[in-house]
């Protein structure tokens, strides 16, 4: 679906229009994927718009951009403040947030060390990434030919733009397969995450995650999800897994900013099952959590 169009952009200081957010043919980035973003998501609730996790997803950023060797010519709080009113300007009650870093126009070639970072950001409505229907019913899934990237290619706990071939190409072969999603394995074979989320499994009332040496990035929604489940009684666990230990799971989910908490109730043609009762209990109180009406977890919204 095409992006909703709104007001302003917000590019290195600068409210400009929505149609006029361009940057030169020749920027670095376009040519080498050289650029760090985030994905953030902002909540209606009674209080107004909140966006979650906020600081944590800058900090991801800021991350980011050391592991490219970046330095972003603004500090958190600048970007903090500039989202917020970008937010008001386009009279946004609830929207995607995109803040993105990249190497700009002026230097061609490999060595990037003196190109100009150039930050810009971006709000819009955007409803559930992978459909409410499979928020509330689970996806279709299969395990990727292709192969998440390893520590020694490039790192896997940086959101930058030219990683995200790899994913791509993930989602393009699972859609052509007729899958929802797609699971990626790491480079020992185990199991990594899906193009842009992160994976759980439950298994007799204990839940488990891959660790960060499995190629995951640390998603802030996969945090979220730990501390909940922690705070459910539940045992939460970050070990490998396995394609088997997945297949034979009593609750497969994955979380993420754009996915949220989204259900998979088949892999490869083997059926999980419907939504069970730890993923519902742990959305229950995450979805509560984003609409402001979960007190424990107040500390994780930023009010616009």
């Amino acid at each position: 679906m095409p992006i909703p169009e709104v007001s302003k952009i917000w590019m290195d200081g600068e409210f400009v229009d929505w149609k006029e957010a361009k940057v030169h043919v020749l920027t670095h980035a376009l040519h080498y994927g050289s650029g760090v973003f985030e994905g953030i998501r902002c909540y209606h609730t009674s209080k107004g718009p909140a966006v979650f996790r906020f600081t944590e997803h800058l900090e991801r950023l800021y991350t980011s951009a050391k592991l490219y060797h970046m330095k972003l010519p603004f500090t958190l709080e600048e970007l903090r403040e500039a989202t917020k009113e970008l937010i008001r300007i386009n009279e946004l009650d609830a929207c995607y947030i995109r803040p993105i870093a990249f190497r700009g126009y002026g230097e061609m070639g490999l060595n990037p060390l003196t190109s100009v970072v150039n930050v810009s950001i971006a709000v819009w409505p955007w409803g559930a990434y992978l459909g409410d229907d499979g928020i509330k019913n689970g996806i279709r899934c299969n395990f990727s030919s292709y192969q998440r990237i390893s520590p020694n290619v490039l790192p896997p706990l940086a959101k930058c733009t030219g990683q995200y071939v790899n994913s791509i190409l993930a989602k393009v072969e699972s859609l052509k397969a007729g899958y929802d999603e797609a699971i990626m394995l790491d480079y020992r074979g185990m199991v990594s995450e899906g193009p842009g989320e992160n994976i759980f499994a439950v298994k007799d009332g204990s839940i488990s995650t891959p660790p960060e040496h499995a190629s995951i990035l640390r998603g802030i929604t996969r945090d979220s999800v730990m501390e909940i489940a922690g705070d459910l009684g539940y045992t939460v666990s970050e070990r490998d897994l396995t394609r088997g230990s997945l297949l034979t799971a009593d609750e497969v989910f994955f979380t993420g900013t754009a996915a949220e908490i989204t259900p998979i109730r088949e892999i490869d043609g083997i059926e999980i099952g419907k939504p069970g009762p730890v993923t519902k209990a742990i959305q229950d109180v995450f979805f509560k959590t984003i609409k402001g009406e979960e007190p424990a977890y107040e500390k994780w919204l930023d009010y616009v």
